[in-house]
């Protein structure tokens, strides 16, 4: 099969608006300055207390990845992501192939988004059912989403402001209350890091594998680089610097929250609110209940702009004829938006997460437990087959046999698939049976691959 592009009658554009300072904002809210916190229980009950190596492991490996993501969207500033990166360098079957498992991370985020939104949100008014304010959120995601990219844009600085607010305070109160208590000795300080009475090098890895869900989302940004000025420098620009930054204050965070803790475990019924307890405390009741709004906050930016990244991910997939053109591949003609696909991940993050909340005993978690758990198998599928596509095009094609070129495609793939191999078994069913899903999709397409499966419409960067 050819996977040159192919010319498109007519084809569908989306409008250029945002800068690199709108990309980096967007990319930090999709991820959230406070990504780590919600995880923060499970990832220590995994790896013994040790959460701050475990996010600067996971850190390294998606830096890598997020070069090989830059890169690639130089040659292809394009909405279909890795989608379009691993269908024009490796195959068009393999890029169907992972932009499918995108789908399934891709919509997943707004879904746990959604969950733990209602579920903060009934701390606060208990008297209104997880229904109602699944239903509420929903509404307002899709909502700020229809209004347009720039909309969005402006939205996500001002949310970006108040969770930067609230961890300054957050670390202002364990600073305070670290030094408030008797001397430590330097061994203190070091122990966040490494405690030779909890450590043990499967719990990191396991903990690892959880941990790298303070990074997802960060490829997100490759989704906006036909909305994006100066794609083919400012996608390499902020993806990266999204990666770092995030690793740099989530770390910092974490750190903080181990001075007061420890290596202590979390009893499993409070194992998702643990870094609010530890905000209590820090710094008493208030802060407590000032975390668990901040949180709600974040949780309200990542899933409206998770929800974009699925729509943009949607449109290059239907442009090219991986999904119905008719519907996916269409863009509004006022806003410049895929009204369409906006719409269609609401009303899966809304249906998804009532069904898995109403499964909650029988699959033993939660909405956003759960779908937690399932959203890193097509992240981690799509993040190696970028890293691939990357060594493919500079190394293999290109000849640029420079370590600036081996190195991180090679590293982020092996780190990667190594994370990936440390998935929990429920999350490795559920994301083979969505991609045998996505062959017998294609199969019925093709009819049984005797045609195309995919086009790549690829449209120029200015």
């Amino acid at each position: 099969m050819s996977t040159a592009p192919l010319p498109v009658e007519n084809p569908a554009h989306l409008r250029r608006g945002l800068k690199l300072w709108n990309l980096i904002i967007i990319g930090i809210i999709i991820i959230q300055p406070t990504a780590p916190m919600g995880i923060y229980g499970v990832v220590s009950n995994k790896g013994g207390g040790h959460v701050v190596t475990a996010i600067l492991i996971a850190m390294v490996a998606m830096l890598f990845t997020a070069i090989s993501y830059g890169r690639m969207a130089r040659i292809y500033p394009s909405a279909g992501s890795a989608y379009t990166y691993v269908g024009q360098e490796i195959s068009p079957s393999m890029g169907y192939l992972t932009g499918w498992s995108m789908v399934m991370d891709y919509v997943l985020n707004p879904l746990i988004c959604l969950a733990f939104c209602a579920k903060a949100a009934m701390n606060i008014a208990p008297a209104i059912p997880f229904v109602i304010w699944c239903i509420a959120f929903a509404a307002l995601f899709s909502f700020l989403n229809l209004r347009g990219v720039k909309t969005t844009a402006r939205v996500d600085e001002w949310l970006c402001a108040v969770m930067v607010a609230a961890v300054v305070v957050f670390l202002g109160a364990v600073t305070r209350y670290v030094f408030g208590m008797s001397p430590h000795a330097p061994s203190f300080f070091i122990r966040p890091f490494y405690n030779p009475e909890t450590f043990s090098q499967g719990g990191l890895f396991r903990a690892t594998s959880v941990a790298v869900l303070t990074y997802i989302g960060f490829d997100g940004i490759s989704t906006l680089s036909e909305e994006a000025e100066n794609p083919r420098k400012n996608i390499l620009y902020a993806t990266v610097l999204v990666c770092l930054i995030t690793g740099v204050l989530s770390g910092l965070e974490v750190y903080a929250a181990q001075l007061v803790w420890g290596s202590k475990a979390f009893a499993s019924e409070t194992v998702e609110s643990a870094f609010a307890m530890i905000s209590g405390v820090a710094g008493g009741r208030w802060l407590f209940h000032t975390i668990n709004l901040v949180l709600l906050i974040a949780n309200v930016g990542s899933g409206m702009g998770s929800q974009m990244a699925a729509a943009r991910l949607l449109f290059g997939m239907g442009r090219g004829e991986a999904l119905p053109k008719k519907f996916f591949g269409a863009i509004e003609p006022k806003r410049g938006i895929p009204r369409n696909n906006v719409l269609a991940v609401g009303v899966f993050a809304l249906v998804g997460a009532l069904v898995l909340e109403a499964s909650a005993s029988r699959l033993g978690g939660g909405a956003y437990e759960i779908g937690a758990q399932l959203l890193n198998f097509g992240a981690f599928i799509a993040f190696m087959g970028v890293n691939l596509a990357s060594f493919v095009h500079y190394c293999v094609r290109g000849k640029q046999w420079t370590i600036s070129h081996v190195l991180p495609s090679v590293l982020g793939f092996v780190i990667c698939f190594f994370i990936w191999l440390n998935l929990s078994p429920a999350a490795k069913v559920v994301g083979t049976v969505w991609v045998l899903v996505g062959m017998l999709y294609g199969a019925y397409r093709t009819k049984g691959f005797k045609s195309e499966l995919v086009k790549f419409d690829v449209p120029d960067g200015e």
